[in-house]
């Protein structure tokens, strides 16, 4: 490996280390650099009960969230962007988010009509909609020689317009209540972790995780073109499949956990790629790091900027993300037109 790449990684473990010290020892209450480092001789010996409750039971588990969740975003933008061939694309573009939306704010606005109450309804509901969502797309863009990209992506367009439709529909029918929970879930926050609903989402993102890892030497292959990768000996179409199926896996566990989080699954691949290259064998680390890195950063921005309160993470990652989005646009026409 490069000496400049091992580099990058090392920045993205130090920078993962740096967010998670400011996201464990400050918040709207109890800031104190020493909380992080409560377990060491010394440093905090008279910590009282209450701080190792906010500690241990609060800000690691939405630590630990946050890491997982910004990876598994990160990694699988940069996947869907390889196999896409398009720098623009990123899960939410195929409708996965979308979809998962539609039956989380469901379960928010009628579900108490029916007994269903609970962040643990709306999580399961997040997630049956990102697989059923990822099974209607894969079924509209397969073929015989596999999955169509172009079709892929004019299918995740026309779900996220139903889906947008259905979302107005829901907020029409659903009380005062319902509304402003409608409204925090679509804008994602970390805020919900706890360990009894960690387990679940963890195992479906750390399968995400480990298997498009794990294949980021096949996933490099298609930046050749699939003839290429064909001659290589890889199985474009049982890879395209395994692609799909694993970025629905995770990015709906990470939904299912905290709602819709925009952006870092495109602007994170991108300032990636910026740094250590196009070649996913890399790229697909250095995303992960950075990307688990900027969303603690931006948690721990969301719960201090206007502390007492704390703003919605999705509000922070969009104001970051869209100028970002802007210029990566105004770059494609330049290249387009020169």
């Amino acid at each position: 490996m490069p000496l400049e790449r091992r580099y990058w990684l090392l920045a993205g473990v130090m920078g993962i280390a740096v967010s998670s010290i400011l996201l464990l020892s400050s918040g709207p209450v109890m800031s104190d650099w020493r909380l992080p480092f409560i377990w060491l001789p010394g440093v905090l010996s008279e910590a009282t009960d209450i701080q190792k409750t906010v500690l241990i039971d609060i800000r690691l588990p939405r630590l630990v969230l946050g890491l997982m969740v910004g990876a598994v975003l990160a990694q699988s933008g940069t996947a869907m962007q390889t196999l896409c061939r398009n720098p623009l694309a990123d899960p939410g573009l195929i409708g996965i988010s979308g979809g998962a939306a539609v039956f989380a704010l469901a379960v928010i606005a009628l579900g108490p009509n029916y007994g269903l109450q609970g962040q643990l309804w709306v999580s399961a509901a997040a997630f049956i909609g990102a697989l059923l969502t990822t099974f209607v797309v894969y079924h509209l863009a397969g073929g015989r020689s596999g999955v169509h990209v172009a079709t892929l992506l004019l299918a995740g367009v026309a779900i996220n317009a139903l889906a947008g439709s259905i979302l107005g529909l829901l907020s029409y029918y659903a009380n005062d209540d319902a509304l402003r929970l409608m409204s925090f879930w679509q804008m994602g926050s970390l805020a919900g972790a706890d360990w009894q609903q960690l387990p679940l989402g963890f195992l479906f993102m750390g399968v995400s995780c480990v298997a498009l890892f794990i294949q980021r030497r096949a996933i490099n292959t298609l930046l050749l073109g699939e003839r290429q990768a064909r001659y290589l000996g890889v199985n474009v179409g049982a890879l395209k499949r395994r692609i799909i199926f694993f970025v629905a896996l995770g990015v709906g566990g990470a939904v299912a956990l905290t709602g819709m989080i925009g952006f870092i699954g495109l602007i994170i691949p991108h300032i990636a790629r910026m740094l250590v290259g196009a070649n996913v064998r890399w790229l697909m680390p250095v995303s992960m790091l950075f990307g688990a890195a900027i969303l603690v950063l931006t948690d721990w921005l969301a719960k201090t900027l206007v502390a007492p309160a704390e703003l919605p993470i999705g509000i922070i990652t969009a104001a970051i993300g869209a100028p970002f989005f802007i210029y990566l646009l105004i770059k494609q026409r330049r290249r387009f037109y020169a």
